[in-house]
């Protein structure tokens, strides 16, 4: 299976780098531990309103995935003939006329080494790195956090001298990158100092709202049904590839207002019991899970409960990074429902940070904990989901959802493939 994989991954990478060698494509490369796809669906708002933009589907990222991405098609999963049939397409479409003026792609790495093959296949103009934080998700790999941080920089270090790289003023292991590009740079943050800049943010059920300030200029940007500082960060990143795209601050503004986050990034779902669910369950990082966390001690609610699988892939910082997970937890909420034999890890940080026993409940897979929240649960309540992809704590907003009519276009992992896959 794995060298049909490497046959179909090659003729799918062939095909791309022919596309992208013939129609040349603006591209635009999204990096990060977090946040990609959000700033890559911001991105993508922003300038699908003036040019034709193709942008990663889902979170396509790997060297397949930036391969189907370029293409503008879809994984076939297990599926032979529609691996064939996929192959057969992307001939088609890298020897057709009609292709997007601009490729907005995700570029996420697990290996080292990983982003040489993906630059092989795409070489950005733009380079956006969103946010690695001091324990990055994929860690497990690498000797060490800096080395995560230096294969992830190769996607500015590729720029060239007239490429842009947008980089997080408030992340600063991204911004210790600055000088590994001789692009030009464009900062971004909350940050005193940031070229495109954040202040006034403010959150509620509907949304958020926030201004951004560049180069004397000040516009406001109201979301709706988005919610948290990461969507404001993914917002000014945007605003940055605007920029370069010669676009002005109100017409960025006015673009953004179809940003909608994905699934499974922080959504705000109607539960049963006329509780909330916010659901963040696509996958989770120590950075991404204090985020949400922060998210959650900012919303109004009777009860606040948070359901937390382990987070994978973080090698040695594992025990002392969920323990964090559990202190925090502690302070914003009143029920800690974990899954998973590391999150007993932050069941711990929890106690000891004086939320009381009762009140923390462990179990071994997500299944068993949606039935318990399931119970749980009470009107005016929030629940926070949150967990590694493969903790399927999907699964426990889908016990919660008001609405199971809508699963599929508000959760992640609805397809048959995950459904069927333990």
């Amino acid at each position: 299976m794995n060298f049909l994989k490497k046959i179909v991954t090659n003729f799918l990478v062939f095909e791309a780098r022919r596309a992208v060698k013939k129609f040349k494509p603006v591209i635009i490369g999204v990096t990060g531990s977090v946040g990609k796809s959000s700033t890559k669906e911001a991105a993508a708002a922003v300038l699908e309103s003036r040019f034709s933009v193709r942008k990663s589907s889902k979170s396509y990222n790997s060297e397949i995935g930036v391969a189907l991405a370029v293409l503008g098609l879809n994984t076939a999963w297990k599926n032979s003939f529609g691996w064939l049939m996929n192959m057969v397409d992307g001939f088609k479409i890298s020897l057709g006329k009609k292709f997007p003026h601009v490729l907005v792609l995700e570029m996420g790495v697990d290996r080292p080494m990983d982003f040489d093959k993906l630059l092989r296949i795409a070489t950005p103009s733009v380079g956006i790195i969103t946010a690695i934080g001091e324990i990055p998700v994929h860690v497990e790999f690498f000797s060490g956090p800096d080395a995560v941080a230096k294969e992830k920089s190769k996607l500015i270090r590729s720029l060239q001298s007239d490429g842009t790289a947008i980089l997080n003023f408030d992340d600063e292991v991204v911004w210790d990158l600055k000088d590994k590009t001789k692009a030009k740079i464009l900062s971004f943050g909350f940050g005193q100092g940031a070229d495109i800049r954040a202040s006034n943010y403010k959150i509620g059920i509907e949304g958020i709202a926030f201004k951004v300030d560049y180069a004397g200029s000040s516009v406001p940007v109201r979301l709706k049904n988005v919610y948290g500082k990461q969507h404001v960060y993914a917002s000014l990143a945007a605003v940055g590839v605007g920029i370069v795209f010669d676009m002005n601050l109100i017409e960025i503004s006015e673009a953004l207002q179809k940003y909608e986050s994905p699934p499974g990034r922080l959504k705000l779902i109607e539960g049963i019991k006329k509780a909330l669910i916010l659901d963040d369950s696509y996958n989770a990082s120590p950075l991404a899970t204090h985020a949400a966390l922060d998210t959650l001690s900012e919303l109004e609610a009777v009860r606040k409960i948070v359901a937390f699988g382990d987070m994978l892939e973080i090698g040695k910082f594992t025990i002392e990074a969920h323990k964090a997970v559990g202190e925090k937890t502690a302070k914003v909420a009143d029920y800690f429902v974990t899954v998973g034999p590391r999150s007993k890890f932050a069941a711990e940080g929890a106690l000891a940070a004086g939320m009381p026993e009762k009140n923390i409940k462990s179990f071994s897979t997500s299944r068993e904990a949606a039935q318990f929240v399931k119970e749980l649960v009470k009107e005016g309540d929030i629940v926070l989901v949150k967990g590694s992809q493969s903790m399927r704590m999907e699964r426990v907003s889908l016990e919660l959802i008001a609405h199971s009519e809508d699963a599929e276009k508000l959760l992640v992992r609805q397809d048959n493939y995950w459904k069927n896959k333990e």
